[in-house]
């Protein structure tokens, strides 16, 4: 498989509405300031290796990609929050369930935080299922896992055959722990992206109709949805140069600019780490390697977290995380 090109070295798009997105612009019309506040989640990027390669992902994450978390900068993480403690700590990758230091990390970091979360593609989960299903269970690690369609053929258009059917074994799996069942203290969530130019409907209703049919089609359960728009970056923005949607899309999201979401934005409380100890705002700051404060720092030369009223990188990605009912 070809190497996809890396987000920042790309060719801009030449769009012909350049004032229409311009992010601070919309967040000046409307006398929003967007900075940091309280910073309360830790997010930890542990690698891009990933088994699958979906067409959504912002960080062109895949089986080619060699990028991984040493284990001294997994130290440095580790030393981080136990300096300073924080309420979340967020594990992603690429599928992190393939980064062979994953049980360290998990154990480390748990006493660290009330919320330990980790995201999951769940077919990764089903290829280390022997290695993680104990110590994802006795560490109570509250497990968010994409489910981007109810129909395998959509579900299989964005993240590759087999995908679909291999989910629903290991949702099956986590249901028999007891991850999504009431009162078991072992939390199941799912993230749901669209599969085209489009934008997600209403949260709540798609998460009554998987709800419903997951359970009567495969008897399957889970704690709570969140529907995400995709962000126009790495190879989902690919896609939509390619398929001539991508000004399209960017209309879309800023028609949808929604005030109300700037308040509780995920980067306002978040510290974003990336494989190499880099630190963003976010995790899609990382895939344009917009550093936090506007310079390249390392989790290890990090006296502090950032304080409130800090600036926070911006760019047109930004509308996605504002369209409707937001990244929070």
């Amino acid at each position: 498989m070809q190497k996809t090109q890396p987000q920042a070295e790309r060719e801009p798009v030449d769009r012909k509405k350049t004032e229409l997105c311009d992010f601070m612009h919309a967040l000046s019309r409307h006398r929003l300031d967007l900075s940091k506040d309280k910073i309360t989640t830790l997010q930890i990027n542990i690698g891009l290796l990933c088994n699958q390669t979906c067409r959504h992902c912002h960080l062109e994450a895949g089986p080619e990609r060699k990028e991984m978390m040493s284990a001294q900068t997994a130290d440095h993480v580790v030393d981080f929050a136990h300096r300073f403690g924080f309420d979340t700590i967020d594990i992603t990758g690429g599928a992190p369930e393939l980064h062979p230091l994953l049980n360290d990390i998990i154990q480390a970091l748990r006493p660290l935080c009330r919320t330990l979360i980790l995201r999951s593609n769940l077919t990764a989960l089903a290829q280390k299922w022997e290695r993680l299903f104990k110590p994802l269970k006795d560490h109570q690690v509250t497990l968010v896992a994409s489910l981007p369609s109810l129909y395998e053929v959509q579900a299989e258009a964005v993240r590759g055959n087999g995908s679909f059917r291999g989910s629903l074994e290991t949702l099956k799996k986590l249901n028999q722990l007891g991850y999504g069942k009431e009162g078991s203290g072992l939390k199941l969530d799912l993230v749901v992206n669209p599969s085209g130019a489009f934008l997600p409907p209403a949260q709540s209703a798609i998460e009554k109709r998987y709800k419903r049919v997951l359970a009567e089609k495969w008897d399957v359960a889970f704690n709570k949805l969140f529907s995400f728009a995709n962000v126009p970056l790495g190879r989902f923005r690919d896609w939509l140069i390619e398929s001539n949607n991508y000004e399209a899309y960017l209309e879309k999201l800023v028609s949808a600019f929604n005030p109300a979401t700037v308040e509780g934005l995920m980067c306002r409380h978040m510290l974003s780490v990336s494989w190499d100890g880099c630190l963003f705002d976010c995790d899609f700051n990382q895939a344009l390697r917009l550093f936090m404060g506007g310079q390249k720092t390392r989790i290890a030369d990090l006296s502090r977290p950032p304080r409130p009223g800090e600036l926070i990188a911006l760019g047109d990605h930004c509308f996605t995380c504002t369209a409707g009912s937001g990244f929070t």
